[in-house]
């Protein structure tokens, strides 16, 4: 009897379910590897903030309220999934806070809002709660 060479209907299952299986654990681990390194954009571009209003603050003694007077151009693929917030109230003595307010797919992100205010301090927050491993 002379055997036919190629793959069976069972065989051909089977792999496709094994593939599908794979999909299904390795997509979700993309989809965080992406959220950290938009997140990771968007705290650079805090710190980049914070360092010039430090700046600024040394040159004429008060923060900028925005970041456009910093002259900071805020790179289109953080703008897309974060929306970028500078607040210089005026107080004596002056303080600013820098926040990256996550939107669209980003919310998801474990970490939530990021802010950096005129003393270095680095938080994330997400739903009033303080998240930790962010920064």
């Amino acid at each position: 009897m002379t055997r036919n060479k190629g793959f069976t209907l069972i065989e051909l299952m089977i792999t496709v379910a094994v593939i599908g299986i794979l999909a299904a654990i390795a997509y979700p681990s993309y989809q965080d590897q992406v959220r950290k390194s938009r997140r990771a954009e968007a705290q650079s571009v805090l710190m980049n903030i914070g360092t010039r209003q430090q700046q600024m603050l040394l040159d004429a003694r008060s923060y900028a309220a925005t970041a456009a007077s910093l002259s900071i151009t805020v790179p289109p693929q953080v703008t897309t999934h974060y929306t970028i917030s500078v607040s210089a109230p005026a107080s004596t003595p002056p303080s600013f806070t820098a926040t990256a307010t996550p939107q669209g797919d980003q919310t998801k992100d474990k970490c939530g809002t990021l802010g950096v205010d005129h003393t270095g301090t680095k938080t994330a927050l997400k739903n009033g709660s303080a998240q930790t491993g962010c920064w």
